[in-house]
Parts: structure tokens; C-alpha cells; sequence
């Protein structure tokens, strides 16, 4: 029978790494981190990245894994993800995938169409033009391309200028290019497991651990980062926390602000990630954090009766 793969989705701070540890280490498993911003070295704290020290010895891939001034693609995740899968299974391991970039676990999963390559000159006109007309990318976007639109964030300037860039390269909607010549992983039975705790606990949660992350020294890694020579336009300092810890060392806002304005852009990330893995198919969602009790008895049974199928 084909080898499993467990995937461990939902939103951040739902307590994925958590349970994503204990099954790994209940079921001699590896973990694929699948988090567009954990992927990079020395982004730590504000990713809230489980230290070396506590990963119990067990395996990590696509964590810490590429320098801070690389560019990282969907679809290059979903190359390093299925090598990593490979490999993994090429030991006998069960490989467990974490993370709530779902942008990547659909490429990893369902494979990406082969869409135009970055136009840097284009990317620079209709940033340009947004940053003087504000709410221009999602207008032109609607005109190119009504579906997509209606997917994207308004606010989500990388995903509006790619569709952009993909409608206008490939000469029709990115939402139609995006059916065709598709690569789909084969060769393993895939098991999804979602965590969707209740929205309240969830926010409490998440400004908690922003305020720590603030306490515990953000500020001090971003300026470690750049005192390392990397540029504030590397990609990872675009991200939640981050974003505003930069706006802190460069003394556009004050520590206060920037906490207050990392929670509630956080939250709204969360949502986010909601709406788009509930239209994950064939998701067995438990409503709780990863760390409860139950909902960890619950994940285990599903992973033996999984791997009791393989074996008869």
C-alpha cells in the first residue's frame, strides 16, 4: 500500500507544531514545515519557530532552510517538499507536514500550473501605481480576472500582483491558466487533520503570544538581522510581526503601536487562513488547540487506523 503522509493544518497559533511533535514522535515521523516565513534562518521569534533544543531530536525539513534574501516560490516549496517526502518515506518514516502557508500545501499537494516567470519590471509599474492609488492592484484585478479578485485579499499586495502579472503575461485569467497542466502529488494516501479552535480563545491567544514575542526580543533579532547585511526589503520582513518590528527600528512607529498593530493584522491573518483551509477537501477538523487532550487522542487513533490499513 502506499505510504501515508499526515498533514496538520489550521490557523496560526491553533497549536499545529505541537501535536505535529508528538506524532512524529509517537510514530517515528519527520517533520515538513509548510510556513512560507519559518522556512528562512534567523527568522525565529516572531515565527514563533520551536528552538533546535526542543524539537526531540526529531528531524526537521524546510525549516531554517534558505538565507533571508532569497526568493522563495510556491513552486519551488512544492519541489523541496515532495524531495523531502521522498526521502523521508525512503526510510521507513512517517512524514508530517505542519504549517499554515496554504498557498504551499496546495502546490505541494495538487501541484501548480506552469505559469509565467516573475516580471520584475511589470511588478515595479503596478507597485508604483498602488503606492500613489491605493486599492489600484485589486481594481485592475477585478477587470482581469473577477474570481481571483474575489479570492484574494484587497490588502494582499504579492497575490494581486502575481495575478496580475500571471493574467497579463499568459494573456487570460490567471483562474483559467490555473486548471491546466497541473501536477498532482501520486504514490501516497494523504491524511488531513485541521485544528479550528474557537475564534475568542483563538484571538486571546494570539495577542498573548504577539506581546511576548515583543517582550522576548523581536526587536533585537530584525536589528541582528540587518546588522548581518541583509536589506529591509528581504522577503521574510514583509510578514506579521516582522513588518511592524521593522516600522519600530526604523522609527516609524513606537513599540506600543507597532504591538497593537501586529494583533490585529495577526487576527485578520487567522481569519484568513480559516476561510481558505475549510475549502480543503477530505480535512478531519477538531475544534481546539493541538495541545488538548482530546483532540490529541483523537489525531492519534486517526493516524493508527491509517497505518493499521497499511499493514493488513
Amino acid at each position: 500500500m502506499q505510504p501515508l503522509v499526515v498533514t496538520i493544518l489550521g490557523p496560526t497559533g491553533s497549536g499545529k507544531t505541537d501535536l505535529a511533535l508528538d506524532i512524529a514522535q509517537l510514530f517515528d515521523g519527520e517533520l515538513v514545515g509548510c510556513d512560507s516565513v519559518q522556512l528562512y534562518r534567523h527568522f525565529n521569534v516572531g515565527t514563533a519557530k520551536t528552538p533546535p533544543s526542543e524539537r526531540r531530536g526529531i528531524p526537521h525539513h524546510l525549516i531554517d532552510a534558505v538565507d533571508p534574501d532569497r526568493v522563495f516560490t510556491a513552486g519551488e516549496y512544492a519541489r523541496e517538499g515532495r524531495a523531502a517526502l521522498s526521502e523521508i518515506t525512503s526510510r521507513r518514516k512517517l512524514p508530517v507536514v505542519v504549517g499554515g502557508t496554504g498557498f504551499y500545501l496546495r502546490a505541494l499537494l495538487e501541484g501548480l500550473f506552469a505559469g509565467p516567470v516573475r516580471d520584475e519590471g511589470l511588478r515595479e509599474r503596478l507597485g508604483r501605481i498602488e503606492a500613489q492609488r491605493s486599492g489600484f492592484l485589486h481594481r485592475l484585478l477585478r477587470k482581469l480576472d473577477k474570481p481571483a479578485a474575489a479570492r484574494i485579499h484587497p490588502n494582499d499586495s504579492n497575490k494581486l500582483t502575481r495575478a496580475i502579472e500571471v493574467s497579463l503575461l499568459g494573456r487570460k485569467p490567471m483562474s483559467e491558466q490555473f486548471t491546466a497542466g497541473r501536477d498532482p502529488l501520486t504514490g501516497y494516501r494523504i491524511l488531513k487533520i485541521g485544528l479550528a479552535p474557537p475564534r475568542a480563545l483563538l484571538n486571546q491567544r494570539l495577542d498573548e503570544r504577539l506581546a511576548r514575542m515583543f517582550e522576548s526580543g523581536l526587536i533585537g533579532e530584525i536589528r541582528g538581522i540587518l546588522a548581518m547585511g541583509y536589506p529591509t526589503s528581504a522577503k521574510p520582513f514583509e510578514s506579521l510581526g516582522y513588518k511592524e518590528g521593522l516600522a519600530v527600528v526604523e522609527g516609524r512607529m513606537t513599540p506600543q503601536e507597532a504591538l497593537a498593530a501586529a494583533q490585529l493584522a495577526t487576527r485578520q491573518y487567522a481569519k484568513r487562513q480559516m476561510t481558505w483551509f475549510r475549502r480543503e477537501k477530505e480535512v478531519t477538523w477538531s475544534e481546539g488547540f493541538g495541545e488538548d487532550s482530546g483532540i490529541k487522542r483523537n489525531a492519534l487513533d486517526l493516524i493508527k487506523g491509517a497505518l493499521t490499513l497499511s499493514t493488513t
